[in-house]
């Protein structure tokens, strides 16, 4: 079957991508998803990512290879096979990230994603109760919604200590600056999640010009090789669905956008990469580009455990009758707990003030939990009144990458996360302890809390705070910068339109274009990219259907 556009996946980007693609009716667009659709009740609740955070059937459980500077452990990757991908089981921290991640996009040589450039399209994309402002949309597609009304009591005590140590108050990190501590902005709207796939796709889909294909697992992009020096074209994408193979033909692109860990995986298994890599798995080189997987960023964290002289969320969620009381709160009224993230309040904040800027971010949760190690959904509150603080650093230097573990598309990839693996990023895993260490002599909080449970003692120097980062630190879920975005194929893998160097009709659109991660949560980030990108791709279409129309006028003139 033929389409004018073929999508590679729907997740955060994806969703978006074929919801403005098909929106003027003019263009076929094929939406493919290798995971089945988000109807669950677990995908609208807010809560429910607990339940989706060890589930096989919406998650691909991707591991890290060992990491060297972690002690040799492998690092969990939960990533979505759902419609929605991530963003239908994450914890829906929106942040945008600082004016200077997009301005050093802008200045490794892609313009066009300066932060002037990029504000217009997060604008586009939210529906802020701020209304239409500077920093703000009104009429998007997605809901944020302040968490600062329903955050839990000991949220605030956090923002307090903080204040009483002379960092700012920030009542919107997604408005003129990031820096400052507050509480967090999630994308929900009237007590449920509204992922992309909620806000743009399940309002496009009974297009007659959409077509959404799940339990669609893409094998392989298909390509014209082109004649003589030509460059090779992308024709199509080759599927398994239920065991059975599929193929479809693009007529104008095919976007890949799988996310930051496969799409590098489906363009190497299509004959995109680096040679050695696929000579090595015996697949045909298409087209030579060695960047293919390189520059993967993630953002580490680790957690502080407290044991509180106030109730926090433990006391609820440990008894039947407490979570009772918030399940009914939720259905009936669609507040509480329930329709919230967990990670309430927090921060950005510098650990030394002679950084230019923020290079922490900290996130303060009201209910202190352990992540369990086995493969079980549940997620268990510490037994007794707690709290945690968790951070990462903004912008780490360390780069991993993507490789293909087999030619086999059933076979989960190679993920070297490469933590740790720069000074900088040793230096900034101790300088986050001290700040934790530091937040927390604040007299509004040391009036709140019992002791330190975890690291405790464990923890008195340099040496120790980094021996705990390598034993206990696990990944946030930022994974992006794969495929990432700049002029030299060298070195990248897009262009400033997203365009793969070197092939036609092939783009990328999601997190793995990134060419440096954005210094707070990712799923606002991506979002835009998907915006700005449909917006690329619909002005190119224009100007190929003018220039066909002016090869036509010239040629019956002639």
């Amino acid at each position: 079957m033929n389409y004018d556009y073929i999508i590679v996946g729907a997740g955060s980007a994806g969703c978006i991508l074929a919801a403005r693609l098909s929106a003027s009716g003019r263009h076929s667009v094929l939406l493919l998803e290798a995971g089945g659709p988000d109807d669950s009740f677990w995908f609208k609740i807010p809560i429910g990512f607990a339940k989706l955070y060890y589930n096989k059937q919406h998650n691909w459980m991707y591991y890290s290879e060992p990491e060297p500077e972690l002690g040799g452990r492998r690092i969990y990757a939960p990533r979505g096979k759902v419609q929605g991908g991530s963003g239908s089981i994450n914890a829906m921290i929106y942040v945008r990230g600082a004016r200077r991640d997009y301005d050093d996009w802008a200045a490794a040589g892609n313009p066009g994603w300066s932060y002037e450039d990029v504000l217009p399209y997060f604008r586009k994309l939210e529906s802020h109760p701020l209304g239409d402002t500077t920093w703000h949309g009104a009429n998007g597609p997605v809901r944020i919604t302040p968490m600062k009304d329903g955050a839990h009591p000991v949220c605030r005590t956090f923002v307090e200590g903080c204040t009483q140590l002379g960092y700012a108050l920030n009542d919107d990190f997604n408005g003129a600056r990031l820096e400052g501590v507050g509480i967090y902005d999630v994308n929900t709207r009237d007590g449920k999640r509204d992922s992309s796939s909620f806000a743009y796709l399940h309002r496009a889909g009974h297009r007659p010009n959409l077509k959404i294909e799940h339990h669609a697992h893409a094998t392989r992009v298909l390509f014209d090789a082109g004649a003589g020096a030509g460059q090779p074209r992308a024709t199509g994408v080759e599927i398994v669905q239920h065991g059975v193979k599929r193929t479809f033909h693009a007529n104008r692109e095919v976007i890949v956008a799988a996310g930051a860990v496969d799409s590098p995986k489906v363009l190497q298994l299509s004959g995109v990469g680096p040679r050695a890599l696929l000579e090595k798995h015996g697949i045909d080189v298409v087209h030579e580009l060695p960047a293919v997987g390189q520059n993967l960023q993630d953002h580490l964290c680790v957690s502080f455990y407290y044991r509180a002289r106030v109730k926090t969320l433990n006391d609820a969620f440990r008894s039947w009758t407490g979570r009772l009381k918030f399940g009914l709160q939720y259905l009936l009224k669609r507040k509480g707990p329930f329709s919230m993230s967990v990670n309430q309040s927090g921060g950005f904040f510098r650990t030394n003030p002679d950084h230019a800027h923020p290079d922490m971010q900290v996130y303060f949760n009201p209910l202190s939990y352990r992540i369990p190690d086995s493969n079980r959904a549940r997620l268990t509150p510490e037994p007794y009144s707690g709290f945690l603080v968790c951070f990462n650093p903004c912008r780490p230097t360390s780069r991993g990458s993507i490789e293909i573990a087999s030619a086999n598309v059933e076979d989960a990839p190679k993920i070297h996360g490469n933590y740790l693996s720069t000074q900088k990023d040793r230096d900034e895993a101790v300088a986050g302890s001290r700040l934790v260490r530091k937040l927390m002599t604040a007299r509004a909080l040391r009036d709140i809390t019992v002791e330190e449970v975890t690291p405790a003692g464990e923890v008195t120097d340099d040496a120790s705070m980094l021996r705990f980062f390598r034993e206990q630190s696990g990944s946030i879920y930022h994974l992006c910068g794969s495929c990432a975005m700049g002029p030299d194929p060298r070195t990248a893998v897009v262009d400033a339109r997203l365009r793969v160097h070197g092939i036609e009709g092939l783009r990328v659109v999601d997190a793995s274009i990134f060419p440096n991660i954005t210094s707070g949560n990712t799923n606002a980030a991506t979002m835009m990219v998907a915006e700005k990108g449909a917006q690329m791709i619909i002005e190119d279409a224009a100007a190929q259907s003018q220039a066909a129309n002016v090869q036509r006028v010239a040629a019956i003139s002639s």
